[in-house]
């Protein structure tokens, strides 16, 4: 009988991953780990990103937290340093942070625009500065970096978030281009509409703090797929793009959203 070695396995990788704590970036955290990933969580939130490494180690995975503002030199620095420290490899940068607010230009405060920029840019920039080297020294890794289906068109009342996705579909593309050589692929995975609780920020500052449901419900409406995204389903397309089956495939926006911009 034929058989193959299953792709996707990620025996003896080691993948960091920002904005771990919650929503897509434990979604990807997990599933990583089912496949054999050992897993660093980065995030801000000491008491979300420690509770996600737990449950992940107790259903039989290896993973740790490491309390990493990604705006900060020294924080990206040190947590990859800790990283490499543990484990002796990075294969695997899931560049996750973010957040937002929903407004226009004239709207944004100059703190708000700023924080929105470091989080997204900054960060991607810091952790790939430092990952890239150790990637080079293990002979290549991958790299996903979290865009948006608003970083390859506009969205309403979403200024500064628009800019940041855009920046970074374009930012991998240079990635990609630079560390190619080093067999280093660098591609970007762009949601739609997920349900996390940043989706749930959204539709609290759009006033619909009483109607949750309803902002969410509105958001699936138009997409051919007609639901949102959940976590599981952005952390499967990173599974994609970091394993064996996307051994050819860098510099690419590889959209997840049910259709949405289609």
């Amino acid at each position: 009988m034929m058989s193959k070695e299953n792709p996707l396995c990620l025996d003896g990788k080691v993948a960091v991953i920002s904005g771990g704590a919650s929503g897509i970036g434990f979604a990807t955290g997990k599933l990583l780990a089912e496949y054999g990933a050992k897993v660093a969580l980065l995030d801000v939130n000491k008491e979300l990103g420690n509770k996600a490494a737990k449950e992940i180690e107790n259903e039989g995975g290896t993973a740790i937290f490491i309390t990493c503002d990604v705006t900060s030199n020294e924080d990206c620095k040190k947590a990859v340093e800790m990283v490499y420290e543990k484990f002796r490899r990075i294969d695997i940068l899931f560049n996750n942070a973010g957040v937002t607010f929903r407004k226009t230009v004239v709207e944004l405060e100059e703190r708000e625009w700023d924080l929105v920029i470091d989080v997204g840019l900054k960060g991607t920039y810091l952790l790939s500065k430092y990952v890239i080297p150790i990637m080079e020294k293990g002979g290549g890794g991958s790299i996903v970096n979290t865009g948006s289906g608003w970083g390859l068109k506009g969205g309403d009342k979403a200024a500064a978030y628009c800019a940041v996705k855009g920046g970074i579909v374009n930012l991998t593309r240079a990635m990609a281009i630079d560390h190619g050589p080093q067999n280093i692929r660098v591609n970007s995975v762009n949601p739609g509409d997920t349900d996390t609780s940043m989706l749930r920020s959204e539709g609290e500052q759009l006033g619909f703090k009483s109607e949750i449901d309803k902002f969410l419900v509105d958001s699936a409406k138009g997409r051919p797929l007609e639901r949102l995204g959940t976590p599981l389903d952005i952390a499967n397309a990173v599974l994609f793009l970091c394993s064996d089956l996307a051994s050819w495939i860098t510099g690419t926006a590889l959209v997840v959203d049910g259709g949405g911009i289609a």
